[in-house]
């Protein structure tokens, strides 16, 4: 149960970190991992919470790599890798949930974004503005776009889908890295 409680309390504090500034710094993941290992010789049963803690641990190669190469932010996946030290197999029912099963849900619901982007961009389109407006693109590179981004009059914390070459519009469907790239700062990009 205190490994519950610490848990709900680093992801309360790392979200309000996280809307405020948009990066939350390594030590702060680093120190309540510890804190959660330390948590363990409270606990009598210390080789079994060992065991359990090294099998949750599982994800940290699969998390790191999808950091790496940028379809996971760092902080996600050391706030996965720190879950998986402080509360392994939580739970209030007889189903535990474990930093896998976290991960296969963040999975699923990376659909969202994708239909919210649909719902966003046919909605300009029935209100009657052209969001293709002076592209040089293909009717897949459009469908790709509408699935990935939509117009933004003031971007924030998000990347442009839009350059322009040789004075024509063309999209940019590139992945971007949230580590190793700048978000969109300027309105209309």
């Amino acid at each position: 149960m205190i490994g519950i409680a610490l848990a709900l309390t680093m992801l309360i504090v790392s979200s309000i970190i996280d809307v405020r500034k948009r990066e939350i710094h390594d030590y702060y993941w680093i120190g309540f991992g510890s804190v959660g290992f330390l948590l363990l010789f409270i606990d009598p049963d210390i080789v079994p919470n060992l065991l359990t803690i090294g099998f949750a641990l599982i994800i940290a190669p699969f998390v790191i790599l999808l950091w790496r190469i940028g379809l996971f932010g760092g902080a996600d996946a050391f706030a996965l890798i720190a879950l998986a030290v402080i509360a392994p197999m939580a739970t209030f029912s007889e189903n535990a949930v474990t930093p896998f099963t976290t991960l296969s849900n963040a999975a699923i619901l990376f659909v969202i974004p994708l239909l919210i982007n649909v719902m966003r961009n046919v909605i300009a389109q029935i209100k009657g503005e052209n969001i293709f407006e002076e592209f040089d693109a293909s009717t897949a590179k459009k469908s790709a776009a509408i699935l990935i981004g939509y117009r933004s009059k003031n971007p924030r914390f998000g990347f442009a889908i839009e350059k322009t070459e040789n004075g024509k519009k063309k999209f940019d469907l590139a992945m971007h890295h949230a580590e190793n790239q700048e978000f969109c700062a300027q309105p209309n990009t």
